[in-house]
Order: structure tokens, then sequence, then C-alpha cells
């Protein structure tokens, strides 16, 4: 797909960087706004906040969601002091239990009294009542995205809602909002038997880099965030030159240009945020954990790998692809089909992109077998990939598989937004599809097997396994 002469680019006085792509095929069309925050960007004790913003992002504005904001406003202020005074009086050693309960009954009043000034919802609903589709944000290590499809008529309204919520902000519902993330970390780690092993797996892989934390963020850290905090993060990383919009459908550009130029262009400047700047130290010997959960069990076995601009980067997508893309991927013909001791096998590139990252294996074993044994027949594969080139007609397949779900993803309006965001934010360039897939071409099975020896070794190596607890005799 040759998006050259497709892709009109402009960057605003205040730093923010727009894409545009005019496709005619329907009345429709997509936008795309990303941030370059996410759970790296956090500091310990912190994890969980640009997730938690991110929910924030759709309570609304001073003139979204409320009734009368001045009214709300002081109320809003009330509800920041006392919860202020709660979150200090717990982390003491020895809180004041009777303080934090008087505490907490004022902020249940109050809250109380704040549902009068809320209009629940009004964000989504003002979306949704102009045909809104695909309304939705998300999280990753890297960055936070905010996206949704409209009718071509509504680009007006995108612009009109987009910069109102990132100029305007409302911390309304924060503390309510926080118990949601909990309730959702219960859900998705804590009661989750493979989100659990992740977890713990990245805990144990990385030592010092950020990429260690859970982007939901730890319980602990969750339960004790404050708005305060979540208004830094706000100031310091939602900055226009810290941002890239992207709009892809029925338009004409120039007029969407004009649109974006009078509205997002009177967000003011601000300060670039700062990079994270520490690095993880390489890996010296195998490292191993055990998660304890009632369930089947689970393997997860990682490599650190670098990531773009190294030109092995498109090298470790093919390795991940050759050993479990498909039925007739090496880690699934030889554990699933042949040996029959998995049921399933995958392997994909974790925790983010922006920093060097892990390659991770994941294999399901088929009972009785242990993961034990799944793990030394997953290394037997590894050493197949040091020393036997793979076949021309399989690098060609595997080569052919992977560019054509690149160009897959471009295909719709929204999947081409989403990526272009992210290919500037990861490369500087939405060029990187192009030279992604120049490198691909040009992998060798040579470049394999010094990849998979470099890299695939056990000294650069993460195991976690998930098991059950073992029962003590009564």
């Amino acid at each position: 797909m040759d998006l050259d002469d497709k892709i009109t680019e402009l960057t605003l006085h205040n730093g923010m960087r727009w894409f545009f792509v005019e496709r005619h095929t329907a009345p429709t069309f997509s936008g795309v706004i990303q941030f370059k925050v996410g759970g790296v960007d956090e500091v310990e004790g912190q994890t969980g906040l640009s997730h938690l913003f991110e929910h924030m992002a759709f309570k609304g504005t001073s003139v979204i969601g409320t009734r009368d904001y001045q009214a709300e406003k002081i109320i809003l202020d009330q509800i920041d002091e006392l919860a202020r005074q709660f979150t200090l009086e717990q982390r003491k050693p020895v809180p004041d239990q009777l303080l934090l309960e008087e505490l907490y009954q004022q902020l249940v009043q109050l809250n109380l009294e704040h549902r009068q000034y809320v209009i629940k919802d009004e964000f989504w609903q003002i979306y949704n009542r102009h045909g809104a589709n695909n309304l939705n944000a998300g999280t990753s290590k890297d960055t936070t995205s905010y996206l949704v499809s409209l009718p071509a008529n509504r680009l007006e309204l995108w612009c009109l809602m987009e910069s109102n919520r990132l100029a305007d902000p409302v911390f309304r519902e924060f503390y309510s909002e926080r118990d949601v993330v909990m309730e959702e970390r219960r859900l998705r780690i804590d009661s989750n038997p493979s989100g659990k092993l992740y977890e713990q797996f990245l805990a144990t892989a990385y030592t010092r880099h950020p990429y260690r934390w859970p982007t939901i963020g730890w319980m602990e850290d969750i339960s004790q965030v404050t708005v305060e905090q979540a208004q830094a993060l706000y100031r310091t990383y939602y900055v226009p030159g810290n941002g890239v919009g992207v709009l892809v459908g029925d338009f004409e550009c120039a007029e969407a240009i004009r649109l974006v130029q009078t509205y997002f262009g009177q967000l003011p400047a601000g300060d670039l945020p700062p990079e994270v700047t520490v690095e993880e130290p390489p890996q010296t010997e195998e490292r191993r954990i055990i998660v304890e959960f009632d369930a089947e069990p689970e393997l997860l076995i990682g490599y650190h790998v670098p990531t773009y601009p190294h030109p092995d980067d498109v090298t470790i997508d093919v390795i991940s692809n050759l050993l479990t893309n498909g039925r007739s991927s090496r880690l699934y013909m030889a554990l699933v089909k042949q040996q029959e001791v998995a049921t399933e096998v995958n392997s994909f590139r974790v925790p983010g992109d922006r920093y060097p990252n892990v390659l991770a294996i994941n294999v399901i074993p088929r009972a009785p077998h242990s993961p034990t044994v799944i793990e030394e027949r997953v290394y037997l594969e590894i050493e197949r990939l040091k020393t036997e080139p793979a076949d021309a007609w399989e690098l060609q397949k595997l080569k052919n598989q992977l560019d054509a779900t690149l160009v897959r993803g471009l295909g719709s309006n929204l999947g081409l937004a989403s990526r272009i965001a992210y290919a500037v934010h990861l490369s500087g360039d939405w060029h990187y599809f192009k030279t992604y897939r120049q490198r691909l071409a040009q992998v060798t099975a040579d470049e394999i097997m010094r990849a998979a020896q470099t890299y695939l070794t056990p000294q650069n190596r993460t195991v976690a396994t998930l098991q059950r607890p073992e029962v003590t005799p009564s």
C-alpha cells in the first residue's frame, strides 16, 4: 500500500502533529488522538496513573457533564481536600482510625451532594446521539489513545469535543472511578491466572526499567493515588507537542485542516515531557519465578531483545512468527500436532516498543504433561533455529503472511489512523510502514540464526510457571 501521495501532514504552531488521509469510499471518518504517555512514563508509587487519567478523560469538562459548574467546583474542591487529608492519614505508620472514619463519612456525604450537579456520561451521550461508532480509549505501556468513528458531517463536532476535553478536563467522580479501576484490576489480574502470571513475569524479567510495572498499576498505588497526581500527569504529558492527531475518511483535506487549526490551534504549547532515562542492565543469568494459582498450568519463557531502530527488530518478529504463527509453525507442529504435549502456543513482543522489550513464548500444557517437560521441548526448537537455516519457501511464506497482516491493518479508516499515530510516536515518522516492509523483505535465514544465537540464550532468559499450590496433608 503506497501512502506517499495520500497522507497530508501538518504541524500546528503549538507543536501538535497532524496527519490526514482522504478516503471517499463511505460517508464516515475515523479520528485518533494519541499521546506519548503510558505506564512506562510513571514513577514508583504512582503506577496506573496514565490508565486512570484515560478514564477521567471521559468525565467531561466545565461545559460537558455538569448542570452548574461553578456550584459543582465548590464541592469538588472540598472533596479533593478531604481526600488529600484521608490519604495523608492513611499513609502514616499508625493511622488514626477514628479520624479516617470521620473523613470517610464526610466524603460520602459530599459525594452524594455532588451527584446533583453531574450529567452522567454526557460525553458519551453526545457522541452516541450523533452516530458514533468505536468510541473508545486505550492505555499501553507506551501511549494513550482516544478514538472514534463518526458520520462525515460530524467532523466539526469531533474537533469541538476532542479539543475541549484536552483543554479543559474536569476530574469529577475521581475517587469513585479509582474504585472502578481497582475492581478492573481484581478481575483482570488478581483473579485471573494468566494475568497474574504475566504481571509477575514482567516484574521478574525487568529489574530496573519501568516496563516491569503493570499498566493498570499495583493495587497499593491505585488505592492511594490522588487527584493532584492525576492533574500533574495531565499538565506534564498532555501538551500539544507530545500528541499526534490523525483523521482518515470522507472529508476534504483543506476543510479538515481549517477545523483542526481553529479548534486545536488554540491549545497552549507546553514544555515537552522528559523521556525515560532508566536503562535495564543486561541480564547475565537465568531468572525463574513460580506463580501459585488454583488453575491449569501455564508457561511463559522470555528473552530480552532490541526494538526499533535496531536492525534486528524485524528479524525478531520473523523469529516469533516462525515459532508460533499458524498451524505449520515450528512450535505448533512440534508441541501441539506431533508430540501432543500442549494445547496452545503463542509468542509476542511485550510489554511495549519504545524501549528494548521481551520476546515471550506462551505455552498451555496438555494434561498430564508438566511445564517442565514443555520447557525442555521448547528449547529444542530454539536450538534448531540457531543451527538449521529456514527453508527458502518457509521464510518467504512467512514474510508474505507478515506483510499481508500489516497491509490488512491499514485497510480500515480506524486501523490506518491508529497505526499512523503509533508509527509517528515510535519512529518519529509515518514512513515506518515502508521501512518495516523493506526490512522484512531483506531478512535472511543467516540473520535469523545469528539473532537466535545472540538473544535466545539461557543467561538472557526469564521463565515463569503457573502451578497449583501444593496441598499440605492435614
